[in-house]
């Protein structure tokens, strides 16, 4: 899987959990909480729902560290 096709999957998943930011713009270096408006339980749906859309385990202590689009892409590709 390519990283375009992973950054469109992930842009899917957070339309789908968070309808406000359809028609929003998201780039690899969109902000996840600021710039895209996800509060912290948006954002634990939005990777439970990523884990299970990859089949992959991110690790609760990773989650901190995720801040843009891009951050939570290299991480799935990680443990694809």
């Amino acid at each position: 899987m390519t990283r375009q096709e992973i950054f469109e999957k992930t842009v899917q998943v957070v339309n789908d959990c968070i309808p406000e930011t359809v028609g929003k713009t998201l780039t690899e270096d969109t902000v996840i909480n600021t710039d895209a408006g996800v509060d912290s339980m948006s954002f634990t749906l939005i990777i439970c729902r990523l884990e299970a859309a990859f089949d992959v385990q991110i690790p609760e202590r990773r989650w901190q560290k995720l801040y843009t689009v891009g951050d939570v892409i290299t991480e799935i590709e990680k443990r694809l």
